[in-house]
């Protein structure tokens, strides 16, 4: 259980008015022991810790408009009550030196990871999430490569953040349009809007969304994962059992049953992942891209409107003239016509306008051609044709049915032995080597085939290869029929 121990009320240093505080110095804590600032020779002692907080109790409003001070004196005071409060409730861990008795304050595994969504959703770190499309096809490669099955554990991880990766940038482009709506809203100047949007089109669209629809895009390298996939799936037999071998005594938590291959289950949600990345994930970023640049388009156009229109005031202008006195009024309109006494009106001479001869619209005669009905010999090859079609077709229950027939009481049968008393029984038999496949096997008909000597000097086969058949599970409840096939 998660809430149980210290953790039973995990989340109770985040609510109440000093939750913004308490988040503020997780994150700077955070970035002291796991950034690029970070000391990683000693652990942060108390006082430190307490320095630490008092910088972030700096930073962080106090939230809930409660601006009653008079629980702690000072920062410090309040440092002391979030660190006590960490602890007791699991963020933080107290070790104590037994030399040196002095107590050091590292993040307990559960807190450092919630510290660090937290983290990452302030936005203060670097991440380059248009990789994990090329990190899966290199991780892919080096597992064809070395055959190190934690290769292709990397692999898989990539392929699953690949999605995760689409949801945020789809999020963070709602989320972008979202403030921009309400910065409008809001009546702020559209120098500041436009400034915002293009600030954002360059530091964060360009360097990200734009190498995720180009050099990195999921349709370039789904070809050449799925290429990867099938040349391990075409792997010697001894290659794929060491590494399922290895991947059950690696990750036994991904094993479903004994019979189910780990290696195919994990190839298999690769190349998923990516035909969903590539069919639904990435017109989606299109669609909420376009939709986001449409909609920052007609906002900005008409911040730029009201913004010109400021000055064109008709009926403001005309109601501060009529608060002036006689004197100030005349001179305001001597002022505006010694202004427009520069320009010049000019008129349309009416001998000059002339209506045009309308053009008269061209008439496209079009006749549908009556096909006259086909004649005999066509109708008869046909038929003919389709004859034929159904001749040479077989399913799958035909086959399974032929070979339980011949099977009788049995399980197993050598394929010299298999009757012909009919054409049927010949297509059949032309094609019994078929029940061996994954989707028979799949389907609850489960056929072991061993290869045995050729067959030659046969009365219907000049030569075709020996099988030994041998029936391991038949249950006809759980099979479909399968597709038709013709032989050629």
């Amino acid at each position: 259980m998660f809430f149980s121990d210290e953790r039973a009320q995990f989340f109770k240093p985040l609510t109440g008015k000093y939750r913004e505080q308490v988040v503020e110095c997780l994150r700077l804590l955070h970035e002291r022991l796991y950034s690029a600032q970070a000391d990683y020779g000693e652990s942060l002692k108390r006082d430190q810790v307490l320095d630490v907080f008092s910088e972030a109790l700096e930073r962080a409003p106090l939230l809930d408009g409660d601006e009653d001070n008079t629980r702690f004196r000072n920062n410090r005071e309040q440092a002391g009550w979030i660190l006590n409060l960490l602890v007791e409730h699991g963020w933080l861990k107290r070790d104590k030196d037994d030399a040196s008795f002095q107590s050091t304050y590292p993040f307990s595994r559960t807190g450092r990871l919630f510290t660090q969504t937290l983290a990452e959703v302030d936005g203060r770190s670097v991440r380059t999430r248009h990789r994990n499309t090329r990190n899966t096809l290199n991780a892919l490669a080096a597992f064809v490569d070395r055959g190190e099955v934690y290769d292709l554990l990397d692999a898989h991880e990539h392929s699953e953040r690949i999605i995760a990766d689409f949801t945020d940038i789809i999020a963070e482009l709602e989320e972008r349009k979202r403030e921009l709506v309400k910065e409008v809203e809001a009546q702020q100047l559209v120098q500041q809007a436009s400034d915002q949007f293009f600030d954002f089109m360059e530091k964060r669209f360009q360097p990200d969304v734009a190498i995720r629809m180009s050099a990195d895009s999921v349709e370039k390298h789904r070809d050449r994962i799925r290429t990867t996939i099938e040349q391990i799936k075409r792997k010697p037999k001894t290659w794929k059992a060491n590494a399922e071998n290895e991947l059950r005594r690696l990750a036994p938590d991904l094993i479903v049953s004994q019979d189910a291959s780990v290696l195919f289950q994990l190839l298999d949600s690769i190349d998923t992942r990516m035909r969903n990345a590539s069919e639904i994930m990435l017109p989606a970023l299109r669609r909420t891209l376009q939709g986001f640049t449409r909609r920052a388009d007609i906002i900005i156009r008409q911040l730029s409107y009201l913004h010109s229109q400021k000055h064109n005031d008709i009926v403001g202008v005309c109601k501060a003239l009529t608060e002036l006195d006689e004197e100030t009024y005349n001179a305001r309109l001597q002022q505006a016509g010694d202004t427009l006494a520069s320009l010049h009106l000019g008129l349309i001479d009416p001998a000059q306008v002339r209506l045009r001869e309308q053009r008269s619209q061209r008439v496209v005669h079009s006749r549908m051609v009556e096909l006259d009905e086909p004649d005999a010999a066509t109708l008869r090859d046909l038929a003919t044709q389709q004859l034929l079609e159904k001749a040479f077709n077989i399913n799958g229950g035909a086959l399974r049915d032929y070979l339980r027939d011949a099977l009788g009481a049995s399980r197993r049968i050598d394929n010299r032995d298999l009757p012909i008393n009919n054409a049927r029984d010949l297509l059949a038999l032309s094609h019994v080597i078929e029940l061996g496949s994954a989707d028979h096997g799949a389907a609850g008909f489960r056929l072991r085939i061993t290869e045995t000597d050729p067959i030659t000097d046969e009365h219907y086969f000049v030569r075709r290869d020996g099988f030994l058949l041998e029936l391991e599970h038949d249950d006809p409840s759980t099979l479909t029929t399968t597709s038709a096939t013709r032989p050629e």
